[in-house]
This record gives structure tokens, sequence and C-alpha cells, in this order.
């Protein structure tokens, strides 16, 4: 059985909020938060992620190429009980709703190993969750992302260029990558990561420009899965309602799918938008639109069950991906079991 010895919410929260045209003030996250990424669910509007290895008014768009921007309405400040967010409507439209997810981290000396030094970074290994800054070489290199564990999720984006989002889930093999503001389905490069695996201090980026150009500026978001608390892996779909059961050792609070043989969209629901089975409301991070009805997975106590034959989701063979973060472990430090809804 699962089993860990801290809450999940000390370091992974989703925090909805409506928005009110003017500077507002996030609070009942339970933490300051280090990295928050904030969809409005009414309208078609960028997701938006910040972190504070680059600062609170730095963001980048997740569902897109584009470079970083600077926006002092966008989210202000991070607080120690959530985040301010300024007049931007991306974050903060009058009557608006919205939804955040929010990863705490916090150690941001003491990280070593790899053949490029971060010129930032914040992790925690308890969590295993880290955000790394770094200048590119131009040659294959590695870099070190603080986990103490092999991540099941790195995540690159290029600051200063018009360059996707390169993802590397546990699943896949070396040369294998994935593209955060695509519908593509996996595919093939050495360059990207170099056709090898992360290992429990480093992840390894080739020469793509994208991910490794000399001299750019990158940020990576790096996951381990941790016991009761994250799971990152992979399932294979039936086409059926009574679909695939996928266990995770706890019940999920927020979880992503992508399926990986196909085209398709990026899928995601969190247990604050869809509090009951089947979990409905469902955002896509690799686009824009607001938020839709999709009734597809069950949030159960050790996992979550997929109740719908869509096909981006789980169609009779097909393959995917899966990213999940936890609302209560199977059993946790109050020796509590956790239930379905």
């Amino acid at each position: 059985m699962a089993y860990i010895s801290f809450q999940p919410t000390d370091f992974f929260s989703p925090k909805l909020y409506t928005g009110t045209g003017s500077s507002l003030a996030i609070t009942g996250v339970g933490f300051s938060p280090d990295f928050t990424w904030i969809k409005n669910r009414d309208a078609a509007d960028e997701n938006v992620a910040t972190d504070t290895v680059r600062g609170a008014t730095k963001y980048i768009v997740p569902n897109d190429v584009d470079a970083q921007t600077t926006n002092t309405e966008n989210l202000k400040s991070f607080d120690s009980d959530g985040f301010t967010v300024g007049t931007q409507e991306t974050v903060n439209t009058s009557s608006e709703k919205y939804a955040s997810w929010n990863w705490k981290m916090g150690t941001t000396s003491g990280l070593s190993g790899g053949t490029i030094t971060p010129s930032g970074y914040s992790f925690d290994t308890t969590a295993g969750q880290s955000v790394i800054a770094y200048t590119g070489t131009g040659s294959t290199a590695t870099v070190p992302h603080g986990l103490g564990a092999t991540p099941g999720l790195v995540i690159v984006k290029r600051l200063d260029g018009t360059d996707n989002w390169w993802t590397h889930v546990k699943s896949m093999t070396g040369p294998q990558y994935m593209v955060l503001n695509s519908t593509g389905a996996v595919a093939t490069a050495t360059s990207v990561w170099n056709d090898t695996l992360p290992t429990s201090t480093v992840f390894t980026i080739g020469t793509d420009g994208g991910i490794n150009a000399s001299g750019g500026t990158f940020i990576a978001y790096c996951f381990a899965p941790t016991k009761g608390y994250s799971a990152m892996g992979s399932y294979t779909g039936n086409g059926n309602a009574d679909g695939p059961f996928v266990y995770t050792g706890f019940r999920p609070a927020y979880l992503i799918l992508r399926r990986t043989d196909s085209g398709g969209d990026w899928f995601a629901w969190d247990d604050k938008r869809g509090p009951y089975n089947v979990n409905t409301p469902m955002l896509a991070p690799n686009a824009v639109t607001a938020e839709v009805s999709k009734a597809i997975p069950d949030f159960l106590s050790n996992g979550f069950k997929l109740r719908d034959t869509n096909v981006d989701a789980n169609a009779s063979g097909g393959e995917y991906i899966y990213m999940a973060f936890a609302e209560f472990p199977l059993v946790s430090s109050n020796s509590k079991a956790g239930v379905a809804r």
C-alpha cells in the first residue's frame, strides 16, 4: 500500500478563482508556489506558466511556441498562501472563472552534477519536483535536475526563442519525444534527448536549438514518480466504456492524458473543477479553448478508470501516457485510508 509521511497538499494544490479585473490576491493554496499554471475556464485565452526561478512577472504559454514575455499585470507576486494576479485578461477578467495548478519546490542551493551548471533552480527531493534554468551550449550536455530520483516527466522550453515545449515521459525510449504545444503523435529524434534516458541525477539534451542552442536560455520542469504523491506512465486503451483502470497509489487531484500513437489533444482534469465521478470538466493544455465537458475518467482511491470511448483517451489498442498528482494517498501519514468519491 502507498504510504507517505507528508500530505500531497504540502506540495501540490489546484486552486479555482473568479476574476475581478482589478489586482487580486489568490489565497488558500496552502503554501507559496514555485510553479503556477493558470487557465481561463470561460474563454479562449492562453495557458500561462510562471515560476519563482524566472520571476513572478515573466510568463510563457504552454499551448504555443512564444518566447518568454514580461508583464507586470500577469502574475504579480508569489505570496505566502498563494499569489497575486494583475489585470491581464488571461489571468483576471472580471466575472470569468479560472483554474490554477500550483507546485512547491523551495530549495535554492546545493544542486550539483551535470556538464551544465544551472543559472537558477528550485527543487524538492521529498516531492521529487524541480524548476531548472540553464543556458545552452550547442553540444550534447547533461543538466542536473535535483530530484534525487529518475524523472518520470521532463518538459523544456526555450525562453528567448519561438521553439516547442519538448516533453519526455518515462514510458518513452531514449530518442522519443512529444511536444506539449502540439497534437502530434510521439516522434523520434536523437537531437532532442540525445537518445539518452534521464538518470537519478541528470537529464541529457542533444543539439536541437529548441533545447540546447548555444547561448540560448531555457527552463525545465522535472518530476519524479513519488509514492503516494505523483505518478507517470502509460496504458493501452480498450475502446470500451468499461475502460482500463490505472493504479497510481492515490486518489488523483490532477490528471493529464495524451495519446502517443496518433495525433490528438492533451486532456486535463482536476478534483476541484470535477469533484464527483465521472469527472467531466476538461481543459486542453495544448490549446486556448475554454473548458468543455468530457466525462471520461473516474478518480478512485488508488488510481483512475476510463469511462468513455473517446479516441484521445481510450481507443481500442491506443497507446497513452499519463501524469497524475495526488489529492490523497491510499494510506497517509495519519494512517487513514483514502476513498473514492
